[in-house]
């Protein structure tokens, strides 16, 4: 059976919310990042980077939230939320990329100088830089979605849960507000029977 090491409302959404869709079998290993254990010796010989989530699957173990949904999509759909079209694909790379640098990143940097780092650390002017790039590029995706129901093509793919989350982490950082074709898609994401929990009922 595999493991999923990692709990919300970490990025361990977005691997969940393929576990469920793909109706696999798994256990998930809760990990206590409050008091470290996500940087212990026993984790960190699967992930040496000591952070969270990460996959065993038999002898293969996968790190990075984006790259284990990747992964399950390959593995474990036949075909159906990674098409085997190379352009198709191309695409969902495209915006899995563009997800994950262009629109995560900010809102890490605001996490970061928000909660993560200690207080002498945190730098306000990061914030309203943070946001600005993060609204910018929340703005193309916005006029992407205009008139589409999935990221990529006519059907569900791997790109969608990979937008959802991320989507739900802006809209958690207050930024939707602007974006209404955003804000409709994730509550229409989230209305499916075997999503995750959302970042905000995962703090809760």
């Amino acid at each position: 059976m595999m493991k999923l090491y990692g709990t919300p409302p970490t990025r361990a959404i977005r691997a969940m919310w393929l576990i469920n869709e793909l109706d696999l079998d798994r256990e998930i290993v809760t990990v206590d990042m409050g008091i470290g254990e996500h940087a212990g010796a026993e984790l960190r010989a699967l992930n040496p980077a000591g952070k969270l989530p990460f996959l065993v699957d038999g002898e293969d173990v996968i790190s990075e939230s984006c790259a284990i949904q990747l992964y399950l999509a390959e593995n474990y759909s036949d075909g159906e939320l990674m098409p085997r079209d190379l352009s198709e694909r191309g695409q969902i790379y495209r915006w899995m990329f563009f997800l994950a640098t262009e629109i995560e990143q900010p809102l890490w940097r605001i996490a970061l100088h928000t909660a993560m780092y200690q207080e002498e650390d945190r730098l306000a002017a990061e914030l309203p830089l943070a946001t600005r790039d993060c609204k910018a590029m929340l703005a193309v995706l916005e006029n992407h979605m205009k008139d589409r129901r999935f990221v990529v093509g006519d059907k569900l793919t791997v790109a969608d849960f990979n937008a959802a989350y991320t989507l739900d982490w802006a809209r958690e950082a207050g930024m939707l507000g602007e974006f209404p074709t955003l804000t409709a898609y994730v509550e229409q994401m989230y209305a499916r029977p075997k999503a995750p929990v959302t970042i905000e009922e995962g703090f809760a």
